[in-house]
């Protein structure tokens, strides 16, 4: 299983786009292992613009809020292995995805982090994994510069 946030729109250093930096990442992934994928979105979008949606991500992970979600994952029993990915927001997954992933048991389970980030590298989503997914075993995780993600796929193909 493949789970993630990503986000189109303006992108730090790479300026607007259609298909957010975390989506191709989480495409090629679903390439390389035939894996089901599931985007976990924001009922209310963030901002289109940069700076707004990097402030709006700061003020939720400050009041730690639980943004509701377009649709929520039910279950991952079916699944061993889950790839979980997202953008570095403040050195963290961005709060939709804690939303998300306060909800599944991963009793048992392999989580292997995956980020897009200008400068962060896996930040503290690693240790924050650990919090998130009880019981999961927390693999190396890999980290691309969101300006790199569409020359990436053999890094990608390394790593999984």
């Amino acid at each position: 299983m493949i789970l993630y946030f990503s986000r189109a729109d303006e992108n730090y250093a790479v300026g607007f786009i259609d298909k957010g930096n975390t989506e191709v990442i989480a495409e090629y992934i679903k390439d390389l292992t035939g894996g089901d994928m599931f985007k976990v979105e924001r009922k209310i979008p963030y901002a289109k613009d940069y700076n707004t949606c990097i402030k709006q991500a700061q003020i939720e992970q400050e009041k730690n809020e639980r943004p509701e979600l377009v649709k929520e994952l039910k279950s991952i029993d079916q699944y061993d292995v889950i790839y979980i990915g997202g953008p570095v927001y403040w050195g963290y997954l961005p709060q939709p995805m804690v939303t998300q992933l306060e909800k599944l048991n991963f009793n048992g389970k392999i989580v292997r982090p995956f980020t897009t980030h200008e400068g962060s590298g896996l930040g503290s989503i690693p240790y924050q994994l650990k919090s998130l997914c009880k019981g999961a075993k927390i693999e190396e995780g890999l980290a691309i510069r969101g300006s790199a993600v569409r020359s990436a796929k053999s890094r990608v193909e390394s790593w999984v």
